[in-house]
């Protein structure tokens, strides 16, 4: 088969896009590196929102009886405040569910993936794509591969790079662009017989770091940790021993898991801060990590992936058959549906991403959301991809959160 549309890259972004096209009667191929199911450091939480889509797919059923539904989130602050913040809350929006779901990214991606080939979706395991081809134009026309078999070139009126964080596609285009702060890598791992875990995800924010930690069913808890780029050389020579040690030198984690098991090794990710000068090139398009990643504090990335392949599926259904210049037209289209769908959420994270680099800052966000629930409320449900970005970046919100005096809370201690 020659495809219409070549997608690079079987996680969240790929397989929505390529299900969102091929259920439209659009024949698609996938390339995928590696072969499913396999893990991927990722914490693991999808936001209540994610849900519609996952339903969509016909994939929310099996995938709800594999994970956890999450409640809404805790963060603790380096001085030990605490805040809670839910997403069934008095704020007046409502989520497709009013939950979070945690799952281990092997069994999420492998769903989802099947779930692509259920309606046509050709999907290529094992094979890498070694580089774009380009066209007399300069536009992209296909993709070079290395496969089981050997070398072999694929062709496609669109190719749309869902490759994730070091996207092939993107650096092949000179699309990728990284910022300049902050710099940070993660630490990624499972553990069972974690003390405590409750319906909540967790954030902890350490003066050396944060960690998140979720129940993804199973008796399996995930556990992501971030730490400024300058601990790469110290977290290189053993990273599994780095992260049991990080964690064994807080007391409140400590004791969590003192009896607790990590199954496997763990696994890096990072530097992160990276994003895309634009998220299209004539006969390619961009999505999901591969178009823009901050920073992973709000851990919502997955939503993003799957409600950015709806909208390049979008955006390539009206560019196939398209003249060049209308092709042009749709290509733009999809930078400002990506911009008005994702723009204000990038602004939180930017906002919350930065605030984390200065425990005091930290620290004085938290006693304001722990003393007005209704902020940590508006907060999650921002990062749960429910309530408009624009309700948290109001002077008057963020204004509380870091400016006005902070009322007398309750005790500042872990529970």
């Amino acid at each position: 088969m020659t495809p219409d549309v070549l997608v690079v890259g079987g996680g969240p972004a790929g397989a929505s896009t390529a299900f969102n096209l091929a259920r439209r009667g659009v024949r698609v191929a996938l390339v995928e590196r590696a072969r499913f199911p396999r893990s991927k450091p990722c914490a693991e939480c999808l936001s209540p929102q994610a849900s519609r889509i996952l339903e969509g797919m016909g994939a929310l059923r099996e995938l709800e009886s594999a994970g956890a539904w999450l409640r809404g989130m805790v963060v603790r602050a380096p001085d030990g405040t605490w805040a809670q913040g839910d997403y069934a809350a008095a704020h007046g929006f409502r989520a497709a569910r009013d939950a979070g779901l945690a799952i281990r990214r092997d069994v999420l991606d492998d769903v989802l993936l099947r779930r692509a080939r259920d309606v046509g979706v050709q999907v290529l395991e094992g094979t890498r794509v070694a580089d774009i081809v380009r066209d007399r134009t300069d536009a992209v026309c296909g993709v070079s591969l290395l496969g089981p078999s050997g070398r072999a070139e694929l062709r496609a009126d669109l190719v749309i790079g869902a490759d994730g964080l070091r996207s092939v596609i993107a650096r092949r285009l000179g699309l990728a662009r990284r910022a300049s702060w902050p710099h940070r890598i993660s630490l990624v791992a499972h553990y069972r017989g974690v003390r405590d875990v409750t319906a909540y995800g967790e954030m902890h924010v350490e003066h050396d770091g944060f960690v998140g930690i979720a129940d993804v069913g199973a008796g399996m808890t995930t556990v992501a940790a971030v730490f400024p780029v300058a601990r790469a050389s110290a977290i290189s020579g053993d990273r599994s021993g780095f992260l049991d040690a990080w964690l064994a030198s807080k007391p409140h984690l400590e004791r969590r898991f003192a009896g607790a098991r990590r199954e496997g090794q763990a696994m890096a990710v990072g530097p992160f801060a990276s994003h895309a000068r634009r998220a299209w090139h004539p006969g390619a398009l961009l999505v999901g990590d591969a178009a823009d990643f901050f920073d992973p504090f709000t851990g919502e990335g997955i939503y993003s992936a799957l409600r950015g392949g709806e909208l390049v599926a979008d955006a390539a259904m009206q560019a196939l058959g398209a003249t060049e210049d209308m092709r042009a037209v749709a290509f733009r289209a999809y930078e400002h549906a990506r911009k008005r769908e994702f723009g204000g959420k990038w602004w939180v994270e930017k906002i919350i991403g930065a605030s984390v680099s200065f425990p005091r800052v930290v620290n004085r966000a938290a006693r304001a959301l722990a003393g007005r629930k209704d902020l940590a409320d508006l907060l999650v449900g921002v990062t749960g991809d429910f309530v408009p970005a624009s309700r948290v970046l109001r002077p008057g919100y963020l204004a509380r959160l870091f400016l006005l005096p902070v009322p007398t809370t309750r005790a500042t201690v872990w529970p």
